[in-house]
C-alpha cells in the first residue's frame, strides 16, 4: 500500500476499471489520494479520528475523477469507507439504493463482530465519533450535528451521495481477523443496485 506506482495502477489499470464498488479503510483512502495526486494528498497521516470532511472530499475525489463516467473506463459508483469511529457510504447517483441501511448495516457489523455477540450490547460498546462535523473542506460545506434518534446523516454533492453513521466501538475486542471484509460485505447485502 505505501508504494505510489502500486496504488496508481490500482486506481487506473486494476481494480477501478473493474469493479462497482470499493470498501476500505483510513490508512488506504489516504495512500490513494497521495499516490493519484488527490486532495488533501500532502497529509502524512491522521492524527487520531480522521476528519470527516477531509474524508469526504476524497471520498468525492475518487467518484467523481476515478468513477464511472462517459468515456472513461471505471465502473465504481459506491465507495463504503470505515474506521473504528464512523463509517461513510458514498455514491453515485442513480446507480444504488438503501444507502441509510447498507451503512448502519456495516456499522453494526463492525460493533457485533469485533464483541463476538450477535447483538450491539450497550455495556460493552462506546461512542468515538464526532458529535459535529463539516462535510468538506474544499466547498462550501454543511455543519452537521448527530442525532442520537437519526443516526445516519444524508448530504449531496456534485451528483453524489453520501450517508455517515457512527460507530459503537467494543472496548474489548475478541474478532478483528477479517474486519473490513465483514463491514464490507454486510454493508453491501443491504444496498441496492439499480440496473443499467
Amino acid at each position: 500500500m505505501t508504494d505510489q506506482d502500486f496504488m496508481s495502477n490500482i486506481v487506473h489499470q486494476q481494480v477501478f476499471p473493474l469493479v462497482n464498488s470499493i470498501g476500505l479503510n483510513e490508512q488506504e483512502l489516504l495512500f490513494l489520494t497521495q499516490a493519484a495526486s488527490g486532495p488533501h494528498a500532502s497529509l502524512a497521516s491522521w492524527s487520531g479520528i480522521p476528519d470527516v470532511g477531509v474524508v469526504s472530499d476524497i471520498l468525492f475525489w475518487l467518484l467523481k475523477e476515478h468513477g464511472k463516467a462517459a468515456g472513461r473506463d471505471s465502473d465504481l459508483t459506491r465507495i463504503h469507507f470505515h474506521t473504528l469511529a464512523f463509517h461513510i457510504l458514498a455514491t453515485v447517483d442513480g446507480h444504488w439504493g438503501n444507502q441509510a441501511a447498507a451503512v448502519a448495516a456495516g456499522a453494526r457489523a463492525a460493533g457485533t463482530q469485533a464483541c463476538a455477540t450477535d447483538t450491539i450490547d450497550t455495556s460493552r460498546v462506546l461512542l468515538k465519533a464526532p458529535r459535529e462535523f463539516l462535510t468538506s473542506h474544499t466547498e462550501a460545506p454543511a455543519k452537521i450535528s448527530l442525532d442520537p434518534d437519526e443516526p445516519v446523516v444524508q448530504w449531496r454533492r456534485g451528483g453524489v451521495s453520501f450517508h455517515f453513521t457512527p460507530v459503537l466501538v467494543c472496548q474489548d475486542p475478541v474478532r478483528t481477523v477479517g474486519l473490513g471484509d465483514a463491514i464490507s460485505a454486510e454493508g453491501l447485502l443491504y444496498s441496492e443496485v439499480y440496473p443499467h
